[in-house]
């Protein structure tokens, strides 16, 4: 039987930050070298930047924007919701995707969630390998989820442990 993986620590150069307005190009610019569909506009990257129930975070390697992540909380609900991450694709397999998550992890149990939800595509297994071996565990379908009629797999994972 194989080994589980384990997540690889963090690479001491790369750092997340809260992202700020002057991000706004580079956030677009990923986003659109990311993903082929159901894309962020710049209007909605401006929205959350300016949002006060979410939290848009940055990796950052070498003064370059390399990652990113939005993250949204309900006011009265314990439950955040990872909306995006995106890693631009000659930094994936680096630390930056697991620096993103823990920092959206942090910042989700500062504002009082104890859980953290997201989707990911069904045919998306390295992005399902990031969040297991984080130790979210997946508890639902959500069938044409994407644009393109492709399904999600719904993951969740308890902060309250630490």
């Amino acid at each position: 039987m194989p080994e589980p993986a384990v997540p690889r620590s963090t690479p001491p150069d790369t750092r997340v930050r809260r992202a700020t307005s002057a991000d706004l190009d580079v956030l677009v610019a990923l986003e659109q070298a990311t993903f082929a569909l159901d894309r962020m506009s710049k209007r909605q990257w401006r929205r959350h930047l300016d949002s006060p129930s979410a939290d848009v975070l940055v990796a950052v390697r070498e003064r370059r924007l390399v990652g990113a992540a939005v993250v949204f909380r309900r006011h009265g609900s314990d439950i955040a919701r990872l909306y995006s991450i995106a890693v631009a694709a000659s930094e994936r397999g680096g630390g930056a995707g697991r620096a993103l998550l823990a920092a959206v992890e942090r910042t989700a149990r500062r504002h009082g969630c104890r859980r953290l939800r997201l989707e990911v595509r069904s045919d998306n297994v390295a992005a399902q390998r990031l969040y297991e071996c984080a130790g979210y565990r997946a508890f639902a379908i959500r069938a044409a989820y994407y644009e393109d009629g492709a399904d999600a797999r719904r993951y969740e994972k308890r902060l309250d442990a630490g």
